[in-house]
Formats: C-alpha cells, structure tokens, sequence
C-alpha cells in the first residue's frame, strides 16, 4: 500500500479488530476513539489515506460527508441509516468516493454465501433466514442497557443484525420490503428484540428474515425452497447442503470469521490504492449498495410492535 495511514474513527470491539487486521496487514494503522475526534484538526492532516468509520451509526452522516470532502475513501460499518432521509443523504455525501469505498456486509465474503450465489436460483420460490442468540452472552464485561444496541434510534436487532437483510438482497436483487414484525421490551422503548421481516420479489420468490437477541442457543441458518433443490445453509457449522430428490451433498468450510473482515479490508486497500481487487461479485462497494441501505431502512422504519418479551437485562 501507498504512503499514507488509514485511520480508524472508533475505538469499540470493531473499531479494534479492524485496526489489528490493517496492521496484520501491514498497513500503517492509527485507531482514534470517536471522543478525540476533532473534525477541523482532522481536515488540516495530509497523512491519512483512508478511513474506517467504526462509530455508532448515528455518527455516520458527519463522517462520510467530512471523507469527501477531502477525497478519503472510507470503509464503513454497517449499517448506515435508520431511515430512507438519512439513507438518501449519505449515499449523496458518499458520491465522490462512492466507487472506491465499501460498507462492511463482510458476510459477502462468507464462502457459503459466495458459493450459494455461483448457483442457479432461477427456480427458487421461497427462503427463509434466521440469526438469534442471548444478546446478554455476546460479549465479555458487556451491558445491553449502555451499548448502542439499546438506543431506541440507531439500536435494536434489525439493524445490529442487518447482515441477513443484505445477503437475502444479494442473493435476490429485486426483493422488496412487505412487512415487518417486532417484539419490544418494557424497559427499552421503542427497541426491537426481535424481528421478522418479510419479503416478496415481483416474480419471486418469497421469504422472511428473522432476527433476534433471545435465543438461548446461538443460530444462523438458512434454506432456500426451489423447484429442483433446497439448499441448507449453516453459517456457524459451516456448511452448505444441496438436496434433490437423486440424493444430498454438502460442503464444509475450514476458516474462521475473522478471515470474511480480512479479505473485506484487503479489497477495500485494493480501491484505495486504484489495484484489481479480489473478483468477488459480491464486493460491497458503496456506490453499488443503496439498494441494501434502503431495504434496512424501510425495515426498520415499518416495524410493527406486536408484543413484548420478559427477559432480565440487569
């Protein structure tokens, strides 16, 4: 890579981790928590030559607009807005380093994903996501109630877990929102604890992505139903199964997750520096991915609370 830092604005759990990837990579790394963030003393720099924006997503607007304005490209966590107004804005701010900046979906770089998408889906008619776990078990000396997650904008399990929204839009392009559904809580107002959305192409298929913070055993799967085969997918196994009526196969994957943000990273330095990247079709480069900012968006936008769940978040 050229001369220059890449900057990452942010100093969490995923702040950290891709700052160690860029120094494993050997990419010279300056990670600056988002309180010590000063917008005029970082406009003044000339060292930087990227940004990885890992703040909270109401801070993402400011950012971007702030790596256009000097001709940054950025990688940004996901996701990006909670509504289409904000969508809208970012994607307009975003447009002068749109193509070589990237959103972090590095579930596209899933190579289960990646495989399901090389097949014929033509004759898929219907499908099914899902991805639960104990919010309370995801991290270590971690509490729901002061994270992120628990604010009523910018929080919730349809947008922390948007990945399965992306990857269903990814597989199925044309997919469009029909409904949502959500259970809250009494003590986060306005939060959702779990989601299910659906969704419906104009030719098909149909499909529902499911999210939630409550189960007691961790889960991601999914199925699709066509014509000529179902295909079973388990992301945390991982594994992927094609059965037709002549009999199953399936595939296992030797790798581990940190290997979907280290290729995500690589691609993104690769648009930064102007080189091939890695062929994926896949890549989620930000002027190709409006599409999935949109449909997250209107997701969470059109939640209906049908309910609330009792579980202790002390």
């Amino acid at each position: 890579m050229g001369a220059g830092k890449v900057v990452v604005i942010g100093a969490g759990s995923i702040g950290k981790r891709h700052a160690g990837n860029l120094e494993l990579l050997g990419v010279s790394t300056e990670l600056l928590p988002w309180r010590a963030f000063h917008p005029d003393s970082f406009r003044a720099r000339r060292d930087v030559k990227a940004v990885v924006i890992a703040t909270a997503t109401p801070i993402r607007l400011e950012l971007i607009s702030l790596c256009a304005e000097m001709d940054l490209p950025f990688y940004a966590e996901k996701p990006l807005a909670w509504n289409t107004t904000q969508a809208a804005a970012i994607h307009a701010a975003a447009a002068p380093v749109a193509d070589r900046s990237i959103v972090g979906f590095m579930m596209r770089y899933h190579p289960a994903l990646r495989d399901l998408a090389e097949r014929d889906l033509s004759s898929v008619y219907g499908f099914s996501m899902e991805i639960g776990h104990d919010v309370r078990q995801w991290r270590a000396n971690w509490r729901f109630a002061d994270s992120y997650a628990a604010s009523p904008e910018g929080g919730g399990v349809l947008l922390d877990l948007s990945h399965e929204l992306d990857m269903a839009l990814a597989l199925f392009p044309t997919l469009e929102l029909t409904r949502c559904d959500s259970l809250g809580h009494r003590d986060f107002p306005g939060v959702d604890f779990a989601s299910f959305v659906q969704l419906a192409a104009p030719s098909g298929p149909v499909g529902r992505v499911a999210m939630d913070y409550l189960a007691p055993v961790s889960t991601r799967q999914t199925t699709l139903r066509g014509l000529n085969a179902q295909f079973d997918l388990d992301f945390l196994a991982p594994s992927l199964s094609e059965n037709r009526a002549t009999g199953a196969q399936t595939k296992a994957y030797d790798f581990v997750r940190n290997d979907m943000f280290l290729e995500a990273m690589r691609d993104f330095l690769a648009l930064v520096d102007g080189r091939p990247t890695s062929g994926n079709p896949l890549l989620p480069r930000f002027d190709l991915m409006q599409r999935s900012t949109d449909l997250i968006a209107r997701a969470w936008s059109a939640r209906q609370f049908r309910g609330t769940v009792d579980i202790d978040m002390t």
